[in-house]
């Protein structure tokens, strides 16, 4: 058996075993698909066991590889612990962190992560600022926050211009999670089996333009004929909810949500459609040295590993 001299190796062995997937794991840690299996191989090799085995899905665990992982999940966090000890000896992370929030608390892990915050670097202080995830690029760009939490996309956001070859934002992917549209109780039949166009015929509650919730619908009806118009324009979940029992109209929602909505109050979810996104946390790619915001990401990557 070999010494293992590179924390990459560990790093891509943790991600793909999270993700159960090499492409996923790729994706989080910016890299291709081809760099995470020749990582997995060499190490694979130089413990000289098998890791992870093929399913339809992806990969899963080896009763070895659960061993192992759980050992690699230690290191990562004692290394973590290294680095936030010796800056915080060194004095370099203290003033305050302006953090960008969106949506719920519980769903972007935010009590966690400010533990992370205190627990790891007892002289940086928190200044939360709450918004929609538009709002908060908006806030970053113009220096109002350091870093921030966001839904969807980020390349409609970057500058325009041919000599823009690099995204000016950092980001981490934290998860993936899927949008259904959502009705009233007793909208079953009038939505069930309607794709998007038919549903565009239909009232519909509507959000700001920065909202993570336009930009998605917008891309869905983006050529198309029939678009969405909606009666009554709101910029919070809670409030979209509302109007949807109230039986106002149609709304996006988180699907944990909906199902949960669907379950004590008689929602009803569209059968047929539905959209695929993510949140991210993100700070600007010329910001991402400052050491308040490299204890941020430590403490992101200590919640959300």
């Amino acid at each position: 058996m070999k010494p293992i001299s590179d924390i990459r190796i560990l790093n891509a062995f943790v991600t793909v075993a999270q993700e159960g997937s090499v492409s996923r794991a790729a994706k989080r840690l910016h890299l291709t698909q081809p760099a995470v299996s020749l990582q997995l191989k060499r190490l694979s090799q130089d413990i000289g066991m098998e890791l992870f085995h093929r399913t339809p899905k992806g990969v899963k665990l080896t009763r070895d590889g659960e061993a192992l992982v759980v050992k690699a999940e230690k290191i990562q966090a004692a290394i973590a612990e290294f680095g936030q000890t010796a800056r915080r000896i060194n004095g370099n992370v203290r003033g305050t962190l302006r953090l960008g929030t969106i949506v719920d608390p519980d769903f972007i892990r935010l009590g966690a992560f400010l533990a992370a915050l205190v627990n790891g670097y007892p002289d940086l202080h928190t200044k939360l600022m709450h918004g929609i995830s538009g709002d908060i690029i908006k806030h970053l760009i113009e220096g109002h926050v350091d870093v921030g939490f966001f839904l969807g996309e980020l390349s409609s956001y970057e500058p325009e211009g041919e000599n823009q070859k690099e995204s000016i934002f950092y980001q981490r992917e934290l998860t993936n999670f899927t949008y259904r549209v959502i009705a009233p109780a007793g909208w079953g039949k009038r939505i069930a089996d309607k794709d998007w166009n038919e549903l565009a015929a239909m009232p519909w509650i509507g959000t700001p333009t920065q909202s993570v919730h336009h930009q998605l619908i917008a891309r869905i009806y983006a050529g198309q004929d029939n678009k969405p118009d909606p009666v009554c324009l709101v910029d919070q979940e809670p409030s979209m909810l509302a109007m949807v029992r109230s039986g106002i109209g149609l709304s996006l929602c988180r699907e944990s949500i909906a199902l949960e909505e669907r379950q004590s109050r008689g929602l009803a979810i569209s059968n047929r459609v539905k959209i695929e996104t993510s949140l991210r946390f993100v700070t600007l790619a010329s910001r991402k040295s400052d050491p308040n915001v490299m204890a941020a990401f430590e403490a992101l990557d200590a919640t959300w590993r």
